[in-house]
């Protein structure tokens, strides 16, 4: 059960990152190596905002999710459309964008690492006031379940049915899904492709800021810290099938679930081993994503 609890937040984070990802992929066709430094950033904007402001996480998930957006909006305007169209040029400046952000946190504020306490959770520094009930510790059949967990599932939740009202549900919603699937005809047809373009990097991103927030609550904060989070979120997004949110979801939870198994049986190390060979196998026999038909 506890197997399970953990596996579920693992999945959440990756969720959100892959959600993120996805949509920019979906919209832009866009590679973007520099999404896992806006996990990055939303962490550190939770450890600044507390020491320096005084927040608590419930404030931080909004802030930091407007700081990783104007982020994002600015490597899009600046970098990513004076070279859309060159996929292997975005993904090397992309990636220049991730380590020049690594090395801009390294001057500034040095390599020591910054973590939430929550006992059972996090590193053994405390700076970030946590509200107490999420402190608390759930007794269900015998089984310890932080509360901090079901926290982060249920941001993870929220995000999802938000991002689905907006993608379905909403006039840019439409126009995003268009330029997705016809680019030059909805250009033609008066909608503005780079707004729509510039709005969805930009949204990515914040997801991406919001679970960095989440991160933060069980992982050390360190510059570096959001490179693994990106290769996750790939691994989702191939495993679901781009352009499949549905298929984010349950990917995202199949993969968080097979990770922590594997984890708690052995190591992290065999646990992610395990999880790289179960996406090569769906690469080889299912390349489309295992919830994507294949007339799609």
């Amino acid at each position: 059960m506890e197997t399970f609890v953990i596996g579920l937040s693992i999945a959440s984070i990756l969720f959100i990152v892959a959600l993120g990802l996805a949509i920019v992929y979906g919209t832009m066709k866009v590679i973007n190596l520099a999404h896992g430094e806006m996990v990055m950033i939303g962490a550190y904007v939770t450890v600044l905002a507390s020491k320096h402001l005084g927040l608590g996480i419930y404030s931080c998930l909004p802030l930091a999710f407007l700081v990783a957006a104007l982020f994002g909006l600015a490597i899009e305007r600046l970098v990513v459309r004076p070279l859309y169209g060159r996929l292997l040029d975005t993904l090397l400046a992309t990636w220049g964008i991730a380590l020049i952000l690594q090395q801009l946190i390294r001057i500034h504020f040095g390599f020591g690492l910054f973590g939430i306490h929550i006992d059972g959770l996090g590193s053994d520094l405390q700076n970030v006031p946590v509200p107490a009930e999420l402190q608390q510790t759930l007794h269900i059949l015998g089984t310890n379940i932080p509360v901090y967990r079901a926290f982060v599932f249920g941001v993870a939740a929220v995000l999802g049915i938000v991002s689905w009202w907006l993608i379905y549900k909403t006039r840019f919603g439409s126009q995003l899904r268009a330029v997705s699937a016809a680019r030059d005809i909805t250009a033609a047809c008066g909608v503005n492709d780079k707004r729509i373009n510039a709005l969805a990097f930009a949204y990515g991103s914040g997801l991406a800021g919001v679970a960095g927030v989440l991160v933060s609550g069980f992982k050390t904060v360190s510059p570096d810290m959001g490179a693994p989070y990106v290769i996750d979120a790939f691994m989702v997004v191939v495993a679901g099938g781009v352009g499949h949110l549905l298929g984010t979801v349950l990917s995202a939870g199949i993969l968080g679930e097979v990770q922590s198994f594997v984890a708690t049986w052995s190591n992290d190390v065999y646990g992610r081993t395990v999880l790289f060979a179960f996406v090569i196998l769906i690469l080889l026999f299912k390349p489309q994503g295992l919830f994507v038909s294949r007339n799609r």
